[in-house]
C-alpha cells in the first residue's frame, strides 16, 4: 500500500515552495532594481547612516511583499510601489528627530559621479543642489518627480501612486517648474 502524503505536508511543501519562488522574485528584483533603490534612498535620506537603514528597510519590505506578488501589474510596478511607501514611512517616522538636527558641511551625502574626471565641480554642485531641493517637496510630489527622473511614464507612475495619468503629467509639469524656479532663485538668477 502506497502512503499518501498528509495535508500538513502538503501545506508544508506548498510553504517551501511559495517561499522559494519569492526568494527568486526578490534576487530578480534587487539584481534589476538595486541602482534605482539606491538612488531612491539618496533622494529620501540624507544622512548616510540613516540612509543605508532605509535602504535595508526597502530590501526587507520588498522581499517580504512578494509573497502576495500575484502578477497584476509588473515586478518593477510593484517593487517601486513598496518602496515608495517604506520610504514615505521612515521620513514620515523620523520627522520630528530632523527637525530638531543641526547639520555641518561634512554631512553632505557623496554623489558618486560615474563621468570620472571629467566632470565638472559645478555639475556636482547642481546635482547636489537639485537632490537637495527634491528632499524638501512633499512626499508624493517627491515620489512622482523621483519616479519621472527614473524614467517611469505617466501610466506607470499612476499605477504606483493611485493618480491617473493626465494628473500625473500635471503634477510632474508642476514639479518641474518649482524645482527650476527655486533652483534659479538660490542662483541668484
Amino acid at each position: 500500500m502506497i502512503a499518501l502524503p498528509s495535508n500538513a505536508d502538503l501545506a508544508t511543501a506548498a510553504a517551501e515552495a511559495a517561499e522559494t519562488a519569492r526568494d527568486e522574485r526578490y534576487l530578480e528584483a534587487a539584481g534589476l532594481y538595486g541602482a534605482a533603490l539606491e538612488r531612491l534612498a539618496r533622494a529620501y535620506e540624507a544622512d548616510p547612516s540613516r540612509r543605508q537603514d532605509l535602504l535595508q528597510e526597502v530590501h526587507v519590505a520588498i522581499w517580504r511583499s512578494l509573497l502576495t506578488f500575484d502578477g497584476r501589474c509588473s515586478l518593477r510596478t510593484w517593487v517601486y510601489r513598496v518602496a515608495h511607501y517604506t520610504a514615505t514611512k521612515h521620513m514620515l517616522a523620523n520627522r520630528r528627530v530632523r527637525l530638531h538636527e543641526m547639520h555641518t558641511l561634512d554631512d553632505l551625502p557623496d554623489i558618486e559621479d560615474d563621468r570620472g574626471a571629467s566632470g565638472s565641480a559645478v555639475e556636482v554642485d547642481s546635482l547636489r543642489r537639485l537632490l537637495a531641493l527634491i528632499e524638501r517637496l512633499k512626499p508624493l510630489d517627491r515620489q512622482v518627480i523621483l519616479m519621472y527622473l527614473e524614467d517611469f511614464s505617466a501610466e506607470a507612475i499612476g499605477e504606483v501612486v493611485g493618480l491617473s495619468p493626465r494628473n500625473i503629467a500635471t503634477k510632474i509639469h508642476r514639479v518641474k517648474k518649482l524645482l527650476a524656479t527655486m533652483f534659479h532663485e538660490r542662483n541668484g538668477q
